[in-house]
């Protein structure tokens, strides 16, 4: 049984996206594919877009950047609203969201977090109910044309709490995405940054470079880039992304993206100098070593659900414990499948997760009494 079959409930009842480009159309469409029963509401500046959103019945409505209506929506209605757009127009939603006097939950979905953590503070009244967010998924195909409902499945959906997020936000936002078939990973905001872009920027700069190399050597009747429809077109698909929203990802990170960048220069140093010096046991053993670390990845995201162990952890008298433990679980490699808190008494609450069959269960065990916490684990049969 997937987690389509059992997630399709949400705390979160009206849902605004600000944005409708690849990710904030594809998450439209997700809700609307998981959670039929939510009211959607796109925000765009531009009319083709929320056009096309509407016709594919992934919003009910979609308002202009500057629509009274969407003051008035977003002021009664919205309890979750999720800003799908590039850095540059970050401020002035923040800013609307003061104004009407927005209290529900934000998250976003932007590949940069220092200014939006730069300006959050002032904006956000009560911070503890922004949970910064960041799928990774994308396509090579731009904007609203490329989006697809099935975009974020077997995904991760990085998360960032700290200490003052409300536990009870972050449950509910993790379950929203748990049932779009995506899987939470938590992370510290202050490594958000230099995290995507070993992972995410550097990756896109290196394709980039592959097909300007490729191009630099093909002859005029492009022999050399009709062999590369294999492998090496699989490999750099990425690529073909947009110029004009890459180059904004890449200044918006520029210091964690160089600073990979020179890394990955001295890696290939390494195979070029191996190369001069003629040595093939240091050549072998840079290819040995990556080799390993490749297949060492887990395959696509295939939960077992006849393996599922909860782990409950006593939250008396401490704040940030979820962005606490469930940034340890992801550490040591663990998925959370599904957060319940269990209110014993008043200002007594226990945290239960739900883990898969995935993760170091005894290293999350060690970090967390080393970490002061009482643990308990116990295996569901299923």
């Amino acid at each position: 049984m997937s987690q389509t079959d059992t997630c399709n409930k949400s705390a979160f009842n009206n849902i605004v996206i600000i944005g409708l480009g690849l990710i904030g159309a594809s998450l439209a469409g997700a809700l609307g594919k998981h959670y039929p029963g939510i009211d959607i509401v796109g925000v765009d500046s531009n009319s083709r877009t929320r056009v096309v959103a509407m016709d594919n019945k992934w919003v009910s409505t979609a308002f202009g950047a500057d629509d009274p209506k969407l003051e008035e929506y977003i002021k009664e209605k919205a309890d979750l609203v999720v800003l799908a757009t590039p850095v540059s127009a970050v401020d002035h939603y923040l800013e609307l969201l003061k104004e009407v006097g927005y209290d529900g939950v934000i998250t976003d979905t932007i590949s940069t977090k220092a200014h939006i953590l730069e300006i959050s503070d002032g904006l956000i009244e009560h911070a503890g109910n922004y949970i910064p967010g960041h799928p990774m998924a994308g396509s090579e195909v731009n904007g609203i044309d490329g989006a697809r409902s099935d975009l974020f499945e077997g995904a991760n959906w990085i998360l960032c709490p700290d200490e003052r997020t409300d536990p009870e936000h972050f449950k509910d936002l993790h379950e929203l995405i748990c049932g779009m078939d995506a899987r939470v990973v938590s992370i510290p905001r202050q490594d958000h940054d230099r995290a995507v872009a070993i992972v995410s920027h550097v990756p896109h700069m290196i394709a980039s470079s592959l097909v300007e190399l490729a191009h630099r050597h093909s002859d005029d009747s492009q022999a050399l880039m009709r062999l590369a429809a294999g492998g090496f077109k699989d490999t750099t698909r990425i690529a073909a992304g947009s110029p004009e929203l890459w180059c904004g990802i890449a200044f918006d990170n520029a210091n964690a993206l160089r600073s990979g960048l020179i890394e990955m220069q001295q890696i290939i140093g390494d195979f070029a100098d191996a190369l001069d010096e003629r040595d093939r046991t240091r050549f072998t053993g840079l290819l040995a070593s990556a080799a390993d670390i490749r297949r060492s990845l887990p395959s696509a995201w295939v939960p077992g659900s006849d393996k599922l162990l909860e782990v409950r952890i006593p939250m008396i008298n401490r704040k940030g414990v979820v962005a606490e433990v469930t940034t340890i679980a992801s550490s040591v490699g663990c998925n959370i499948q599904s957060i319940e808190i269990d209110h014993v008494s008043e200002g007594n609450a226990v945290l239960v997760l739900i883990l898969t069959d995935e993760g170091d269960v005894g290293q999350l065990s060690f970090q967390l009494i080393n970490a002061g916490y009482t643990v308990s684990f116990s295996p569901i049969n299923t």
